[in-house]
């Protein structure tokens, strides 16, 4: 049996044709990931020792990365015994991710290319989720994509989805022309480990863009509740955007104590707020990351870029936590 050792002194088996990722579930191991298909980062982590083999395209790593040794543990096997330099949550304990029944108890357009969607689930359902986790929503004809949630949990247990339109996409095209009300459809979760790990203390950096502040959202109603010795030292939002119509939520009227900044890469002229990248204009304004902690979400390209730019300025290693959205495409 092929062995798999982690910097951080845990190991675990891998059988042939199983991913590193499947492998550690399987050992009670638990390793950052997000979309599972070798599209993100999330997962990577970097070969030490031994061979590995790619099951799938690692399209979420640089071709300067691959030569580093760096892998996608979601799409990658190990050929030989390997060590792997990669930090493993440990003591996190993330709620099972099932199979539901759910029907949409409301549906409202909030931009041109913006749903938002509430899911009910049955009175039964003990579904449990930590802000910043998603969901897979399967559809019409077994369609399946993923959809961070866009709320704190909450007594009325619905579920609340930020849902930006994709040109030609079939779940698009079901989310912005043939949903309705009480529709029935399934959802599982909650899945992904982009989610608040100790804040007290430090500053708290949120950097979005798109719909990628659904996340965002959670997690600052989630703050909201944190007892005063758990509370961050300061908790800034940046929100990226093309034009000002695209910030289809209010987020000063949150009833939670942070800074925000929205930032547009094409303003018009009666724009007087920042402008360019958000990662850019994050370093402007804070310019010492010593004390932060920095959690992106959004396009790949943002994120690559925001923790290429801001760990070269100072921000710890193990101090950037991201959730790239990747398009599922039109099928």
């Amino acid at each position: 049996m092929t062995l798999i050792a982690l910097s951080s002194g845990k190991s675990f088996p891998i059988s042939a044709g199983t991913t590193i990722l499947d492998a550690a579930a399987q050992a009670k191991v638990l390793l950052p990931y997000s979309c599972k298909t070798g599209r993100c980062s999330t997962c990577k982590c970097k070969v030490l020792s031994g061979t590995t083999q790619a099951l799938h395209p690692e399209t979420g790593l640089s071709d300067v990365e691959k030569v580093d040794g760096w892998i996608l543990s979601c799409v990658r096997t190990a050929e030989t015994d390997i060590l792997l330099e990669v930090d493993d949550l440990d003591g996190l304990v993330l709620p099972t991710a099932k199979t539901w029944p759910c029907r949409i108890s409301e549906i409202k357009q909030l931009a041109p290319d913006v749903m938002q969607v509430f899911l009910r689930l049955p009175p039964s359902a003990d579904f449990d989720f930590i802000p910043g986790q998603y969901i897979d929503i399967i559809g019409p004809g077994g369609i399946r994509r993923s959809y961070s949630l866009a709320n704190a949990a909450s007594e009325s247990k619905l579920l609340e989805l930020n849902i930006r339109s994709v040109n030609g996409g079939a779940m698009s095209d079901y989310w912005f022309n043939q949903a309705k009300q009480n529709d029935l459809l399934r959802l599982n979760g909650p899945l992904g480990t982009f989610l608040l790990r100790d804040v007290a203390g430090i500053d708290l950096i949120f950097l979005a863009t798109g719909t990628g502040i659904a996340p965002v959202k959670a997690m600052l109603e989630s703050l909201a509740h944190y007892p005063p010795d758990k509370q961050p030292k300061s908790a800034t939002v940046l929100w990226g955007a093309r034009y000002p119509s695209d910030f289809y939520l209010a987020l000063s009227e949150m009833a939670a104590d942070f800074s925000y900044i929205p930032v547009l890469s094409r303003p018009d002229d009666e724009w007087s707020g920042e402008m360019g990248y958000v990662q850019d204009v994050l370093l402007k304004n804070v310019p010492n990351l010593l004390n932060a902690a920095v959690y992106a979400c959004g396009s790949d390209a943002m994120i690559h870029s925001a923790q290429k730019s801001l760990l070269a300025a100072g921000l710890p290693a193990n101090r950037f936590y991201s959730d790239a959205f990747v398009c599922s495409g039109s099928n």
